[in-house]
């Protein structure tokens, strides 16, 4: 049986001009509190990725976004992480007029972090690597925009 795919948001400060990124620090479990990652979680049943990447911001950030361009693998596939499972990943803003993100129970702490020091912090899994390619493809927005 394949294990459920995720989503998670790269919520950036701005999707015109991105300097910051919003890390999640888990609440749980113990051996993964403290650690960073992208906010999100799994798809339901019947459920569109960006139906359950909507969903999931709002549940474990209480607020909406505004979703941006997908970020593949150099493969054009999406990220491998814990459990076997396969994570799409979408850069996003925070929507016009909608809370500012808080933590719901899911995460300890929200932290906007610049874009060139997300190595500092300590990430969860394969999260490093994925926020790095965020950051590489907030790079390439900058210079467009």
């Amino acid at each position: 049986m394949t294990p459920t795919p995720v989503v998670a948001a790269a919520i950036v400060d701005s999707l015109a001009n991105p300097r910051h990124l919003l890390c999640a620090a888990r609440a749980y479990p113990p051996e993964l509190a403290g650690g960073f990652e992208l906010p999100g979680g799994k798809i339901d049943e019947g459920e569109e990725p960006l139906d359950a990447l909507a969903r999931e911001i709002h549940e474990e950030l209480g607020t909406r976004i505004s979703i941006g361009p997908e970020v593949l693998t150099p493969e054009g596939e999406w990220w491998p992480i814990m459990q076997e499972r396969r994570m799409g990943v979408w850069i996003a803003e925070v929507e016009q007029g909608a809370p500012e993100p808080a933590p719901r129970g899911s995460h300890s702490e929200l932290r906007w972090v610049p874009l060139e020091e997300l190595a500092l912090l300590d990430w969860i899994g394969n999260d490093l690597l994925i926020a790095l390619a965020v950051a590489n493809r907030c790079a390439r927005m900058r210079r467009i925009n």
